[in-house]
């Protein structure tokens, strides 16, 4: 592998080109059971009709794994976002069609969102009473078994020469309230710094799906809760505020 074939390196991981192919090759210290899972997730979605990219391998070389799916040439959502700013209610609009058409899929094999999502809760570094209110908020959401991303934002959205839209990243795809994945997306623009491409987003996805904003805001201190567990140390300020704010019921 030469330098010039990384795409993009994170904690644990690089990704890389091989021809007509995209290989991510975690580190020893990586879970194995978090890269079975996350092949195997995008295996699932593949079932559907969504255009993503399809897994060609999963294998194991001198101590450490690697999943090999198509490489899809094309340039980010956020890449265009960022390029041509005079489109972003242009850009908004196919962004939150794209999710709602994720959402109306089934894939009855992923793992349930509020299962994860209380795990999660019950793993932050939160005082026994704030993880009882959120545990508490988090059972009376209504269950639903709507495909979600979990980590929908626009860098995890391809679009090709033609104009086909392709969706990345299914590490942390679930079954169940689409309000959740919502939630996750307005936080992650949040993070991102920036508020008021956050508070066009909700509003856009609010009015096309029919959902009340004040029940997306809801599934925001749950959502922000369950990303405080692995969180980086400069996000976890921004995410306790998120939490803190709440007014439990």
């Amino acid at each position: 592998m030469s330098k010039e074939q990384v795409i993009l390196e994170k904690s644990g991981k690089k990704i890389f080109r091989e021809g007509d192919k995209l290989v991510k090759l975690f580190d020893k210290e990586y879970s194995k059971a978090d890269i079975l899972n996350e092949a195997l997730n995008q295996a699932r979605v593949e079932e559907t009709d969504l255009n993503i990219p399809k897994i060609q391998a999963v294998s194991v070389v001198d101590g450490k794994w690697s999943i090999t799916m198509d490489y899809i040439e094309g340039i980010t959502l956020e890449q265009l976002m960022n390029e041509h700013p005079e489109k972003l209610d242009e850009y908004l609009e196919l962004f939150v069609d794209i999710q709602l058409n994720i959402h109306s899929k089934r894939v009855p094999l992923l793992n349930f969102l509020i299962e994860k999502m209380n795990r999660k809760i019950s793993a932050a570094d939160l005082d026994a009473t704030t993880r009882y209110e959120l545990h508490t908020r988090l059972i009376g959401m209504k269950k639903h078994i709507k495909l979600c991303h979990g980590d929908y934002n626009p860098s995890n959205v391809i679009i090709t020469a033609d104009g086909t839209p392709y969706v990345i990243d299914w590490a942390h795809a679930t079954q169940g309230n689409a309000a959740a994945d919502v939630a996750r997306t307005y936080l992650l623009f949040y993070l991102q710094g920036r508020q008021e491409v956050a508070e066009k987003y909700i509003k856009l996805f609010c009015k096309k799906s029919d959902t009340a904003i004040q029940y997306v805001q809801k599934w925001i201190p749950i959502v922000a809760a369950s990303r405080l567990v692995k969180a980086p140390e400069e996000e976890k300020a921004f995410l306790m505020r998120w939490i803190d704010v709440v007014e439990y019921e």
